[in-house]
């Protein structure tokens, strides 16, 4: 199961009917991975709600939850769906053009109804190499306009701040390899700042308390890369995360690069198979007005006059395979 979780929220939402799709038809538009991908594993995932009616009547409800997604190293296939004869619909839409949800609408429930909506997915995740050659990687002079996100500050990763981006230069003086800079980066943050498993904080507590969990170990990775013009973000995967670094090779395409910041060293390559589940941290979602670090499950719906309300189960748990 998941380490972090969040709020639920019952709010009044509605979603357009042309944001739903199937399954298939919603998947981030992604950049190449320039790692030499290796082995495969497959693992079982099953997401997806269960709400009951208690004291009275419900309608009108939306539910959504992220949902695993294809990405350069990763495939994912619906082996199998549960959806009861109360739910009214289920479909797809993207957040932000990285994050898959699954969308589900109940019109109404009884007092005492369940209704249940769970997919079964099948997910391929490739390991990753590093690149033979990396002397002709270049920190990108001109970002594209997607990707001006993960060059600014996020929840928690204060790339801007006075002492993240004095560390960066101070880290990053007096080397001319775009790679190895962030590789210093990279030890710099394993060698200074403690993984512990304390509650997290952010990117410039950690820096100063020199110590956080895997979120502050690899927040103050991000805003260190940011702060040197490097992009990067977060990759969430069940019960912690790891980072990307963005790279433009010698054509000027650009590629992601994976590290392990918090845990054994994996510097622009990843050895395991961790189910891939979002990639960024910085998302606006519709029902909140600051910038989200993760996109969380949620349920919107309407009052019933003389109703009751919605007990509601979100499921995100890994099978195995």
């Amino acid at each position: 199961m998941l380490r972090y979780t969040f709020p639920l929220l019952l709010v009044a939402l509605s979603f357009p009917n042309t944001l739903w799709a199937q399954f298939d038809n919603v998947q981030p538009d992604e950049a190449k991975s320039a790692t030499v991908l290796g082995t495969s594993k497959t693992a079982k995932y099953q997401v997806g709600v269960k709400i009951q009616a208690v004291g009275g009547p419900v309608g009108g409800l939306v539910a959504s939850i992220p949902v695993p997604a294809d990405w350069p190293e990763q495939s994912v296939r619906l082996a199998d769906e549960e959806i009861s004869p109360e739910i009214g619909r289920v479909g797809y839409r993207l957040v932000e053009g990285t994050v898959k949800e699954m969308m589900i609408s109940i019109p109404r429930l009884n007092a005492g109804q369940t209704a249940v909506a769970l997919i079964t997915v099948e997910v391929e995740r490739r390991s990753a190499s590093p690149p033979a050659d990396t002397s002709g990687l270049k920190i990108p002079k001109r970002v594209p306009l997607a990707m001006r996100r993960y060059l600014g500050s996020s929840p928690f990763i204060e790339s801007r701040h006075g002492e993240i981006r004095s560390q960066a230069k101070e880290i990053t003086k007096d080397i001319e390899s775009d790679w190895d800079k962030v590789e210093a980066i990279y030890d710099w943050v394993r060698d200074n700042i403690e993984y512990t498993t304390t509650q997290n904080t952010n990117a410039v507590t950690a820096l100063r308390d020199k110590k956080g969990d895997f979120e502050d170990v690899t927040g103050v990775f991000i805003a260190l890369c940011r702060a040197s013009d490097i992009p990067a973000r977060t990759v969430w995967v069940p019960s912690t995360s790891y980072a990307e670094f963005y790279l433009e090779d010698e054509n000027g395409d650009g590629h992601w690069y994976p590290c392990r910041v918090a845990g054994d060293r994996a510097f622009g390559e990843m050895p395991d198979h961790p189910i891939i589940l979002q990639k960024g941290d910085n998302f606006r979602v519709p029902d909140k007005k600051e910038p989200q670090r993760f996109v969380n499950e949620k349920l919107t719906g309407k009052a019933v006059r003389g109703g009751g309300k919605p007990k509601v189960e979100f499921v995100r748990e890994v099978l195995g395979g």
